[in-house]
């Protein structure tokens, strides 16, 4: 790539936050906490049967600016974590099922949410694959179909010239401290390079974050807005994608 990469405005890295779940600690306490720093992060939802009654209030988040991405509707995981009563699974699944799932969450999101044209994917416990042993298989293919960007788990943060954009990685934030937190920030920065944070609950609820931590992670970010990029992952990736497009 010929054109050197540039962050916005000057910046020296990226942060996205994101949610997985649609936990209700996330609107009870995120969002507001964010709104009222002019922050916006994503949210990766499972829309139910009543879905469009259900979105309501993450319309209105949409419209205060967050993302709202596609988590698919079944969340379907490896039947390792036994999960389902039926033994089922990601390895007992097709690539097809993977598929319709994913377009039947698309399709909630965007009659409950009318106002959103396009929304970036998340894998449900961040895993990747369908079948077992020698059928086994990749389905970041199918995510590609239909989105621009689609995030994982991993340890590190994202380099824009080099990452895979349909199988990023963030950092699982349970527990973190709000110190260890912004440290993965300022370290992502100091590279140049995009740190996606993940939590679930947010000071309540499983695999939780203390609310006071996440608090101080959203301060310190707010303090150096001028230095790091707080934007949902849909911008991020277009930011990178448009970037490329012109290199």
């Amino acid at each position: 790539m010929s054109a050197a990469f540039e962050w916005p405005d000057g910046r020296a890295g990226a942060v996205s936050l994101t949610f997985d779940d649609g936990h209700p600690s996330q609107l009870d306490a995120a969002i507001p906490l964010m709104n009222s720093l002019s922050m916006a992060g994503t949210f990766y939802v499972n829309p139910p049967a009543d879905y469009v009654e259900w979105l309501k209030p993450w319309r209105e988040a949409r419209r205060q600016g967050h993302e709202i991405g596609n988590h698919t509707v079944q969340h379907i995981c490896s039947r390792n974590f036994g999960f389902r009563a039926d033994g089922s699974g990601l390895e007992t699944v097709t690539l097809e099922t993977i598929e319709a799932d994913i377009l039947d969450a698309q399709a909630r999101l965007r009659e409950g949410i009318p106002e959103q044209s396009d929304c970036t994917f998340c894998y449900p416990c961040a895993q990747t694959f369908v079948g077992e042993g020698a059928s086994r298989q990749s389905y970041v293919p199918v995510a590609a179909r239909h989105f621009i960007a689609a995030r994982g788990i991993g340890e590190w943060a994202n380099h824009p010239a080099l990452c895979d954009l349909l199988c990023l990685s963030s950092y699982d934030c349970r527990r973190m401290s709000g110190a260890e937190m912004f440290g993965l920030a300022e370290q992502a920065a100091a590279q140049g390079r995009w740190a996606i944070m993940t939590f679930h609950g947010v000071g309540s609820g499983h695999l939780s974050v203390g609310a006071s931590d996440f608090r101080e992670l959203c301060e310190a970010l707010n303090r150096h807005r001028d230095r790091i990029w707080t934007a949902p992952v849909i911008e991020v990736a277009k930011h990178i994608r448009q970037w490329r497009a012109s290199s």
